[in-house]
């Protein structure tokens, strides 16, 4: 039974794609030989190719990815936050002062001086004395012009160019037209009738019975000299294309038929085949490498870890860094409490320094104008009102104008 028409185990997608009949012998011997040889090539390639992938991957998410998050970050807090602050905080309000500067400088000048100089004067110095003018002067002279031109110049006008076109028709139309009318007419159509009967009858006759027959036989002369060469050309062109292709075109079709039309279809199939192989074998030396590298570092360094540092870690938190914290927070606060006995003592020693030099000034104490028991602010109790005591009123004497000023 023929290989390829048994199933292949591993997939449609990893069989070879279907030749067409008639291969011989010879492609079914040298396939495989050539897969094999084109297997020994792609092999490194592929290996380096898939080295290549991995370490662009891993680089990409260990390295290039926190690279360019970091960078992005280091610009925004570099480029784009001060660049807003100082957009915000400078830019916008300097922009406003420019702004009301240059409008302040340049443009309420000129709207002034258009608005409140140049339109008045405008306005009162030249459009109301050309309108006044054109009212007052210009209309009723341009109304009395124009009726001296319809009731005196007009009806003259159109008597003048009557007379006018009379004596100019008179003397230039009329002989003209009696000319071209009595002599120039018979004269032309004389010429006409000779030059019909005397040349264009006999050149007519000439050319329909000699040169028109003369010309139909140089034509069908012509056509009998073209068909012989046609077929003589024809039966050369013939000629020259079979040889062509009997010799030429018919070798060249075969050698790229029955040649080169299989090698570079094996070729091609046996880089593909070659390059799934060489995928296959690549993964499974990476596999290899990542067992090893596992086996031979990733599982000692876990376990030392999980076995050894982790351990020694909890020991150091708990048994050296939280008594060193709890120590060093005791002896802040003692030293802050230190701190607070020795402000107070110097404080109370100030004072007391104080007192010596300067004497005992007693500070009289807040109290009410008038003797009422029910309020007592400066007393000793530290009370404001007397529950037992009837209440004073809430208007003080001095706000009396009945009391007198003591």
């Amino acid at each position: 039974m023929d290989q390829e028409a048994q199933p292949h185990p591993y997939g449609k997608h990893q069989a070879p794609a279907r030749y067409e009949p008639g291969e011989g012998c010879l492609t079914t011997l040298i396939r495989i030989p050539v897969r094999i040889v084109v297997l020994v090539l792609v092999l490194p390639v592929r290996m380096v190719w898939d080295v290549l992938v991995a370490g662009g991957r891993a680089a990409d998410r260990i390295l290039l990815r926190p690279l360019g998050r970091a960078l992005a970050r280091l610009f925004d807090v570099l480029v784009v936050i001060p660049a807003v602050w100082l957009y915000g905080a400078v830019l916008t309000p300097v922009g406003h002062a420019l702004l009301w500067l240059a409008a302040a400088v340049f443009v309420w000048p000129w709207v002034g001086l258009w608005r409140y100089v140049v339109v008045p004067v405008f306005r009162y110095g030249v459009v109301v004395p050309l309108a006044w003018l054109y009212a007052a002067v210009l209309t009723p002279l341009g109304h009395g012009l124009a009726w001296v031109y319809r009731t005196l110049l007009a009806p003259a006008g159109r008597a003048v160019a009557t007379a006018l076109g009379l004596l100019l028709m008179a003397l230039f139309v009329w002989p003209v037209v009696g000319v071209w009318r009595y002599v120039l007419t018979p004269l032309a159509l004389a010429a006409v009738w000779l030059v019909t009967h005397l040349v264009v009858r006999p050149l007519a006759w000439v050319y329909r019975e000699l040169l028109t027959p003369l010309g139909h036989g140089i034509v069908w002369l012509a056509e009998l000299l073209a068909r012989g060469v046609a077929a003589v050309g024809i039966g050369l062109w013939t000629a020259v294309v079979w040889l062509v292709m009997t010799l030429l075109v018919a070798p060249v079709a075969w050698v790229y038929r029955r040649i080169l039309t299989p090698v570079g279809r094996e070729i091609v199939a046996a880089l593909a085949v070659a390059w799934r192989i060489a995928g296959f074998v690549s993964r499974a030396v990476g596999r290899v490498l990542a067992w090893l590298a596992w086996h031979l570092i990733g599982a000692p360094v876990t376990w030392a870890y999980r076995s050894v540092c982790t351990p020694v870690g909890h020991f150091v938190r708990d048994q050296v860094w939280a008594p060193a914290r709890r120590a060093a927070v005791e002896a802040g606060r003692a030293a802050r409490s230190a701190l607070r006995t020795a402000r107070e003592s110097v404080r109370q020693a100030r004072r007391d320094a104080w007192r010596a030099l300067v004497g005992d000034q007693r500070v009289a104490e807040p109290r009410e104008l008038n003797g009422s028991a029910a309020r007592r602010l400066g007393s000793e109790h530290h009370a404001t009102t007397d529950p037992s005591a009837a209440p004073a009123p809430e208007i003080s004497p001095l706000a009396d104008g009945n009391v007198k000023r003591g």
